[in-house]
């Protein structure tokens, strides 16, 4: 499997639709100097991560892609998801999509599942139906409240950008610190570059969807006058709070054990 991309078609119904590389070189953009944070790999699974470059429709049927993401098809959670920050309050639409290609499904769907054979649906991703009852959120990592635009935020919307997240956690702290870093970045930067992601524990919901057990967040700031600062997040803590610390310090966590285990870089020492 190659590189998936989420299609709309904003005036009708959802759409969606396969994209044409094998790499998130069509959503570089998203990246500090259009270099990646760490793609992992699987030894034992080439195709277990899957580079998607998430995308819309236009009203003149334009691709516009909206931000990159790295999911894992084992534990049914994305890895990380990068964007560039560019807040405005805008209204929320709560209408979760699916990606057909990773179960197998045709390159068009109207509903996000009607194109993926039945017997298929959720060998590879998250559905809503996992989430049902579990008493977990759907946790986004793009989130709603970092869009400025009415077609980013229906953007956000797919469970490939999505990680089940304690409700306290995702409704308390976690959506301070979004609040609180769009209004830092929104104010102080030319260009923001952001990558949140997600490090699985062991509880799992629904069909083997692994529950966050750490969000993390990271920026790069550019400023007008050129130079650039940084910092990173992870939590929750042991008092469910949200830490900040340096991207290199960030690393270092994200490359131990209890994380990814394998060297993990964000901005590969650009920022």
């Amino acid at each position: 499997m190659g590189l998936r991309c989420e299609v709309f078609v904003l005036l009708l119904f959802p759409l969606f639709s396969q994209g044409e590389v094998t790499s998130f070189v069509k959503c570089s953009q998203f990246f500090l100097n259009h270099v990646p944070p760490t793609v992992l790999s699987d030894p034992t699974n080439n195709n277990r991560y899957q580079q998607i470059c998430q995308c819309l429709l236009d009203n003149n049927n334009k691709l516009q892609y909206y931000y990159a993401t790295l999911y894992d098809t084992n534990n049914k959670i994305p890895v990380y998801s990068a964007y560039e920050l560019q807040h405005a309050d805008i209204e929320r639409k709560d209408y979760w999509y699916v990606e057909p290609q990773l179960d197998g499904g045709s390159h068009l769907c109207m509903s996000g599942l009607n194109h993926i054979p039945s017997n298929n649906r959720g060998d590879h991703q998250a559905l809503n139906q996992d989430y049902e009852r579990s008493g977990y959120d759907k946790g986004h990592l793009y989130p709603v409240h970092h869009t400025s635009t009415h077609s980013s935020m229906l953007a956000t919307f797919t469970l490939t950008n999505a990680a089940p997240q304690d409700p306290g956690f995702n409704r308390g702290q976690w959506r301070v610190h979004e609040e609180d870093l769009a209004e830092l970045l929104n104010n102080a930067c030319s260009k923001a570059y952001v990558v949140t992601g997600v490090v699985p524990g062991d509880t799992q919901i629904g069909d083997g969807v692994k529950v966050a057990k750490y969000y993390w967040s990271a920026y790069c700031c550019i400023r007008k006058s050129h130079t650039t600062e940084s910092a990173g997040y992870v939590g929750p803590d042991n008092n469910g709070r949200v830490q900040t610390l340096t991207v290199k310090d960030l690393e270092t966590r994200l490359s131990g054990p209890g994380y990814y285990g394998s060297p993990f870089y964000v901005f590969q020492g650009r920022c």
